[in-house]
Order: C-alpha cells, then sequence, then structure tokens
C-alpha cells in the first residue's frame, strides 16, 4: 500500500495569507467609497469633487496634514482599548468612557499639582489618565470574568456613565465660575500643557501614540505574556487546561487597553483643550473602534489607520463649506466603512483564490 505524500510550498501559503489580509480591508474601503459617492450624489453634490476636497483637507498641504496628525494622535491610543482585549477574544467598545475618565483623572491631578514643576505636572497627569482609563475598562473585565457579564454590553453602558459624570463634574464641583456657556473645568496653567513638536503645530501626543503602538506589538507578539494573551484568545478552555491564569490575563489586558485610551484623554486636556469640558466626548473612543477593526487587532496597522481616518475627520468642515453638506457628513462616511468592513469579516477563509493550494 502506496502513501500519497501533499506536499505544500510554505512561501505560497504565506503570501496567500497575506495577500487576503492586505486585499479584504482595501476592497472594503473602495466599496465603502462607492456607497459614499451614491449619498453625496443623492444629497446633490458631485462625489469625485467631495473626494477631491477630502484629500485636500487630509493630505494636500503640510498644514492640512498636520492636522490629520493631531487628530491621528489620540486615534492610536483609543483603537488599543479594542485592540488589546481583542487578543483575548474580548470585544471591548469601551473607548469613548475610558478617554472622558483618564481626562477628567488628568485633569483632576494636573489642577491638584498646579504648583509643581512642569515635568511633574505632566507625568502626573499621564499616570492619572492612565489609572483612570485602565481601571475603567478593567471592570467591564471583572463583570465579564467574575459575572459573566457580556463585555460589550457592560463597556459600552460604561460610556455613558463617563459621559454623565463628566457633564456633573464640568457643571458642578469642577466648575470653573467663568465657563458660562460651556461649562467646563479650571484651565491647566499655560506652562503645565504638553508643548509641540519643533517646527510644526503637532503636539507630543502623536509621540505618545507611536511610541505606545509599537509597545503594544512588541506586548502581544515578542513576550510570553502575549503568547499567553494570544493562546487564551484562540481557544479558552486550552489555556484553562494549560494552567494559564484566564482570569487575571482579563483583567491586565483590559486595564492595558483602557490605560491606552486613558493616556489619550490625557492629552486631550493636556495637549488641545487645557480643561475638560464637553469636548472630551469627541468621538475619538468610537472611531477607534473602527480603526481597530480595520486593522484586524494589529497595533502597528492601526497607526496607519489612525492617519487615514484622521485625515477624513479633518475634512469635516470643508465638506460643509465647499459642497453645502452638513459637518457630520464624516461620520456618515465611518458608519459605511464600519458596515462593510464588519461585513467583509466573514469573508475571510472562504474566497477560492486565497485558500490553500494543495500540491
Amino acid at each position: 500500500m502506496t502513501t500519497q505524500v501533499i506536499s505544500r510550498n510554505p512561501s505560497s501559503i504565506n503570501w496567500r495569507s497575506v495577500l487576503e489580509k492586505v486585499t479584504i480591508p482595501v476592497a472594503a474601503l473602495v466599496f465603502s467609497l462607492l456607497l459614499f459617492g451614491i449619498f453625496c450624489a443623492a444629497a446633490g453634490a458631485n462625489p469625485l469633487a467631495v473626494y477631491g476636497s477630502i484629500y485636500k483637507a487630509a493630505f494636500g498641504s503640510w498644514f492640512s496634514f498636520q492636522n490629520s496628525l493631531i487628530r491621528a494622535a489620540p486615534l492610536m491610543l483609543s483603537s488599543l482599548c479594542t485592540v488589546l482585549p481583542a487578543r483575548l477574544g474580548l470585544v471591548i467598545i469601551g473607548n469613548e468612557g475610558a478617554i472622558v475618565i483618564g481626562g477628567i483623572g488628568a485633569i483632576a491631578t494636573g489642577l491638584a499639582l498646579n504648583s509643581a514643576p512642569p515635568t511633574i505636572v505632566q507625568l502626573g497627569m499621564a499616570i492619572a489618565g492612565i489609572i483612570a482609563g485602565g481601571l475603567w475598562i478593567a471592570l467591564a473585565g471583572a463583570l465579564r470574568y467574575y459575572r459573566g457579564v457580556n463585555e460589550t454590553i457592560s463597556s459600552l453602558l460604561l460610556n455613558y456613565i463617563a459621559i454623565a459624570l463628566l457633564n456633573h463634574l464640568v457643571g458642578g464641583p469642577m466648575r470653573d465660575p467663568s465657563s458660562l456657556n460651556k461649562p467646563s473645568s479650571y484651565p491647566l496653567a499655560d506652562v503645565n500643557m504638553l508643548g509641540t513638536l519643533p517646527g510644526t503645530r503637532v503636539h507630543y501626543g502623536l509621540i505618545f501614540g507611536l511610541i505606545v503602538c509599537a509597545i503594544a506589538y512588541i506586548l502581544i507578539q515578542r513576550t510570553t505574556f502575549g503568547f499567553a494573551v494570544r493562546t487564551t484568545g484562540g481557544n479558552v478552555r486550552a489555556a484553562r487546561m494549560a494552567g494559564l491564569p484566564v482570569g487575571k490575563l482579563t483583567l491586565i489586558i483590559c486595564f492595558l487597553g483602557g490605560a491606552c485610551a486613558g493616556l489619550a484623554g490625557m492629552i486631550e486636556v493636556a495637549a488641545v483643550h487645557g480643561k475638560a469640558n464637553e469636548s472630551l466626548n469627541a468621538g475619538y473612543g468610537y472611531s477607534g473602534i473602527l480603526v481597530a477593526f480595520i486593522a484586524r487587532q494589529n497595533p502597528l496597522a492601526a497607526v496607519l489607520v489612525s492617519i487615514l481616518l484622521g485625515g477624513i475627520l479633518a475634512s469635516g468642515g470643508i465638506l460643509q463649506r465647499s459642497h453645502n453638506l452638513p459637518d457630520a457628513t464624516v461620520l456618515v462616511f465611518q458608519g459605511l466603512v464600519f458596515l462593510v468592513i464588519l461585513f467583509s469579516e466573514s469573508l475571510y477563509g472562504k474566497l477560492p483564490f486565497f485558500k490553500q493550494q494543495d500540491r
């Protein structure tokens, strides 16, 4: 009796997998653009002119590109709030709440340390934002592991609690009496604000985002902790049988994800607004979820997607001025992209061209 040996070319298999991971998201984005074009045409605008305006506002000049980078910084950090827990098999969408809570913790600490040296104030704000955001999302992880509460629902509801807490604090205990039409906390001293990169308008939050995304990638892909997280995300029962501390991993990874979003809240306070107010609830958390899905939970890919989406967010004003479209039109585009990306997830491993070839 002869045994048939099926040989496979590892290089070919690898390239098909890589090509699938690139082609499907790109095709999803292109299809989203087509749908968005139909929406613009129905609203009475020329789709090609709209696309041209988006490119001009996002990347058409050094000035506009800086606007895109400013918006990309919180998106990078916010996306990690979804990216990191996803590697453990959790779907966390409490990014917005973690940003808000991180911002509240940062401004409270900054005002309390107002007389300290600027470096101490900024470091204290960063630590407070990280801890506040981390504990906020760790709560969703604890509810999941110890009480069986769905982490997607609990983290979503935590967003509303965080926003309500922000409104209460800036409208009451933390309110600056001089903020009349827009209740805000007392402002940070100018010397305690994060500066900008030399020769640009881009604040140092961009550097924080790049560094944290790189650290997140190394943590997940190159450490024993990351291997344990990925193993648990692949099969929880097998992880328990192997003796992995699933509960501890759940709390840690949720804390780390929330800490990244909390740092984004600190950056918004210390580099953009200088105070806490309703502007903290700017939607970067929800956009970060979209970044995480497009990047397929890859921290390095999240950097590129954040810059792209940051450019789209920066184009809202020009669409209103040049094409008489509502400023929220970019949110429609985000929604279309999110829906198409979710649908595209069902295509992985099913398209014949990308399937493994037997030889």
